[in-house]
């Protein structure tokens, strides 16, 4: 019988899953990590919250373990690098805290829209402020969602329900999608003119760090009303109380900030602004729900081996992982190159394999790209959730094999197809190694490196001189430099590998060159 250390408090409901699947469950609250260390290596699964830590000393003792549990979302005390590398499944619970935390951004928006935290403190002091208290509808109110997935669509659904307009900024929600949940579509400067009440519902990546930024702050309507129920982070804090306190904001909620426990926050004491505690997934129906799930999941994976929301790789047999590592990485990598050149309307992704690869297991190959295309917008994806996140999206995933390739003994194609036309990236393994060999349907060679910039531009006498120039006045040294071109004086492109991350102004300096015609900076 499969044992299983509950080791931080769950409902006793969970328990009487584990007991009546035939898990044996040992509940030992409060240990100490000398207490865990000892007691570890007699247990095949270990179900926590946030209190107890799954760290490499942990995992290196824990001989037998095969599944850790997490109920809730957030792994932090989970080494999941560790754990992979020995072999066991790391598995959250990602839905059972989602109406509870779309509940908390609905009852922020009420909160502001009638300022019921300052008219609660001004009435209960004797004050009776009647007059003071103006406060807005929310009934035909437009509402815009940063972010349009799970939690997303929830929101969306209960503000429909308030009879408000719903408008969405989410690159990986398709048309279909959109209509399904009942929102408009738009880009994001359409949302930040647009909206009266703004929520945010992405998790915080390099991409959506300051989404909200003093620049997209200063282009939303006067008496906009901002939620963040979702990570610290997403918004420029100082922007924001600047923007509170000369009342072009009417109001802002915030259940999480940069820094936490936030005991001191720019934003703290300016006018119509409420705070909570990360409060998000506090109910007791949602510890009910995330407890529940991780016992099944749980014990469905160590009597049947089925997996359920895993963060980490799929599995692979012995014999097949030294040959699929190097086609993973540049799997995942190609994918990462693709996500980080489109901007909206991811449709459908194809990927296509030829020559050698194609006898591979392409199962995990197909989940590496997934993946890497929307890392720059999901930070939690990975090779496990990225399929499901994509169908839950409505992006439709082709993939298709030829047993030849014309130049390469093996080669990987991703094609992402957007509302704006379509954008090819093709790659290969090279003495072990992933690299680049096709952009935008020009061919190169390149390898990846963890720092690049890619500049698209005419293919004119002087490009090179000037954006050499400019990266070495802003002391950015090159490391790689290859190019591609359609022909002579036509499209050309560089992806050129760096030793430092290009900052925004030398971006905008190399956008700003004769004939470029478009800049990023890439991260691998």
């Amino acid at each position: 019988m499969p044992r299983v250390l509950i080791a931080d408090k769950l409902s006793p409901a969970a328990i009487n899953i584990f007991a009546e699947r035939g898990v044996d469950a040992d509940v030992k609250t409060g240990l100490s990590k000398d207490e865990l260390l000892k007691i570890i290596g007699d247990y095949d699964g270990l179900a926590v919250r946030s209190a107890t830590k799954a760290d490499k000393e942990v995992i290196a003792v824990a001989k037998n373990l095969k599944v850790i549990g997490r109920a809730g979302i957030g792994v932090d005390n989970v080494d999941i690098p560790a754990a992979t590398a020995a072999g066991i499944v790391v598995m959250n619970t990602p839905f059972g805290n989602s109406i509870t935390t779309a509940e908390h951004a609905i009852a922020m928006m009420f909160a502001l829209a009638r300022q019921l935290p300052a008219a609660d403190q001004s009435t209960q002091a004797g004050k009776w402020e009647k007059n003071r208290f103006m406060g807005v509808e929310l009934y035909g109110k437009t509402l815009g969602l940063i972010g349009a997935g799970n939690i997303g669509g929830i929101v969306a659904d209960r503000a429909n329900g308030l009879k408000m307009h719903v408008i969405a900024y989410d690159p990986f929600l398709s048309p279909e999608r959109a209509v399904e949940i009942g929102v408009e579509k738009v880009e994001l400067d359409a949302l930040l003119k647009r909206a009266d009440v703004i929520t945010l519902h992405t998790p915080l990546t390099e991409k959506t760090r300051n989404i909200l930024s003093a620049k997209n702050l200063a282009k939303t309507k006067k008496g906009v009303l901002i939620v963040n129920c979702a990570r610290g982070g997403l918004v420029d804090e100082a922007a924001l109380r600047k923007l509170l306190d000369e009342g072009h904001v009417g109001g802002a909620g915030f259940d999480v900030f940069v820094e936490e426990p936030a005991k001191e926050n720019p934003l703290f004491g300016a006018e119509n602004f409420v705070a909570t505690p990360h409060l998000g997934a506090s109910t007791v129906e949602a510890q009910e729900n995330v407890a529940l799930q991780v016992a099944e999941q749980m014990s469905d994976y160590l009597l049947t081996g089925a997996v359920t929301n895993a963060l980490n790789s799929p599995s692979v047999t012995a014999e097949e992982a030294p040959r699929l590592k190097p086609f993973v990485a540049l799997a995942d990598k190609l994918g990462l190159l693709a996500g980080q050149m489109v901007d909206f309307g991811v449709k459908a992704i194809d990927i296509a394999y030829e020559g050698d690869v194609t006898q591979l297991n392409t199962r995990p190959l197909t989940a590496a790209c997934l993946a890497g295309v929307m890392r720059p917008m999901l930070a939690e994806i990975n090779m496990v959730s990225a399929p499901a996140v994509a169908k839950e999206r409505g992006i439709t995933v082709s993939e298709s094999k030829q047993d030849d390739s014309p130049i390469y003994d093996s080669l990987i194609r991703i094609t992402v197809n957007t509302e704006k036309g379509k954008r090819s990236f093709a790659g290969t393994v090279m003495a072990g190694a992933p690299r680049v060999v096709e952009v935008k349907g020009m061919d190169l060679d390149a390898p990846f490196s963890p720092t690049m910039i890619y500049v698209n531009n005419l293919d004119k006498p002087g490009f090179i001189a000037g954006f050499s120039a400019q990266v070495a006045e802003a002391g950015v040294n090159i490391a790689t430099f290859n190019l591609g071109r359609v022909a002579a004086g036509e499209e050309a492109i560089a992806l050129v590998g760096v030793d430092q991350a290009p900052s925004s102004d030398l971006m905008e300096k190399i956008r700003a060159l004769p004939h470029v015609k478009e800049a990023r900076a890439l991260g691998f």
